[in-house]
């Protein structure tokens, strides 16, 4: 699914020699590297503030905490996405509340949000599923009328731009009123091991986050806030900073894969391929930068989704099923308020959903075969 040895291959030097030079400097914590690759991050972002933290589910959890919101308190998110983001909505004790999503662009449905909201909502989790910008328009207008927070999932859409009815432009993560990313070496700006950030551009709320990652204090042994342990380590952040200029090409190279497998697809009325975003009149995926592509995800209908797996894999094609199961059917999040006919674009996707191999390295020949065998199989 992922080629990071190719993709290393290429960077090597760069990534070798700062590594090396955190070793030799045993600033393994809070070092250097870490603090610049966050002003780093923060121009390319366009956001005044990143904090970096030890992994994305910390980095969204953290979020969380800086805003402050209290046990019994809703947020609302979509039922179809990583479990990690309704998780930290449990640990924090806050009650979780699951909204289906849209049928076209798998993103949280923003009809479903307005029914969602109560006297105890505070805030909406929009996910920026598998690298496809969220409708952020529909949904800070409702945060707005509401007094909601919006807290951006963006562990999948790093480097995404959302276009705006005005046509005004914002990178993903710097929209809503604080954001979360995960740098899971499988992401598209990925380290070498787990790694996270929070983006915001309050002031107030930055300072707030700087405390909670690190023990809740911002001077040694003063601990003023409640904190957790949760800090970029100073090898990640080096790893990350030899990635970092070259994410717009890592973007734009799986777009135009993307735009190979869809156009291989085509006429295929078995197979349905990814949308851009909703204000994008673009058809192709390398003219517009909502969609970086971190999972290529077809459905899969008239057609057995779980046989395509298997033959897939028979082939030695890996493949993905993100995500089997909804995930107000998991154990640990089920809930006597949820109804099953509020989830029916969920529970349809996750039966039909499949993605292909996606990542930097991917060339035509392997193109060739993955769409070769996907569209043998739905033909036979």
């Amino acid at each position: 699914m992922v080629d990071l040895k190719g993709q290393y291959e290429n960077i090597k030097e760069r990534v070798d020699s700062s590594i090396m030079n955190v070793i030799e400097t045993t600033a393994f914590i809070n070092g250097p590297e870490v603090h610049e690759f966050q002003k780093e991050l923060e121009d390319y972002l366009g956001v005044k503030h990143v904090i970096p933290s030890a992994n994305g589910t910390d980095a969204l959890q953290i979020a969380m905490m800086g805003l402050g919101l209290k046990p019994g308190d809703e947020v609302i998110t979509a039922d179809f996405t990583f479990a990690a983001t309704v998780e930290v909505i449990a640990l924090l004790q806050l009650t979780p509340v699951l909204v289906d999503v849209d049928p076209v662009t798998f993103n949280i449905d923003v009809e479903a949000i307005k029914k969602a909201i109560t006297p105890k909502t505070k805030a909406i989790v929009p996910v920026h599923l598998f690298g496809l910008a969220a409708n952020m328009d529909e949904i800070m207008a409702i945060a707005e009328e509401h007094n909601l927070y919006v807290i951006e999932d963006n562990a999948q859409g790093i480097g995404a731009d959302y276009i705006s009815k005005d046509g005004s432009k914002k990178k993903t993560g710097a929209i809503g009123h604080v954001a979360s990313t995960s740098f899971f070496p499988s992401k598209n700006l990925g380290c070498y091991g787990d790694g996270g950030a929070i983006f915001t551009n309050d002031d107030d709320l930055a300072h707030s986050l700087r405390g909670i990652v690190n023990h809740g204090m911002y001077e040694r042994y003063h601990h003023d806030v409640v904190g957790v342990n949760s800090r970029l380590d100073s090898i990640q952040a080096a790893v990350l900073r030899a990635k970092l200029p070259n994410l717009d090409t890592y973007n734009a190279t799986r777009q135009k894969s993307a735009q190979k497998y869809t156009e291989a697809f085509k006429g295929i009325d078995q197979i349905i391929t990814p949308s851009l975003c909703e204000t994008c009149a673009s058809e192709r995926y390398d003219d517009c930068n909502c969609h970086v592509f971190h999972q290529y995800t077809l459905r899969i209908i008239g057609a057995d989704r779980d046989a395509l797996v298997k033959h897939l894999n028979e082939n030695d094609i890996p493949c993905g099923v993100y995500y089997p199961i909804p995930l107000h059917l998991q154990k640990a999040y089920k809930d006597e308020r949820y109804n099953e006919e509020d989830f029916t674009v969920t529970n349809q996707l996750v039966k039909e959903v499949i993605s292909l191999p996606m990542h930097t390295e991917l060339d035509d020949e392997q193109i060739a075969y993955i769409t070769k065998k996907v569209i043998d199989f739905v033909n036979k």
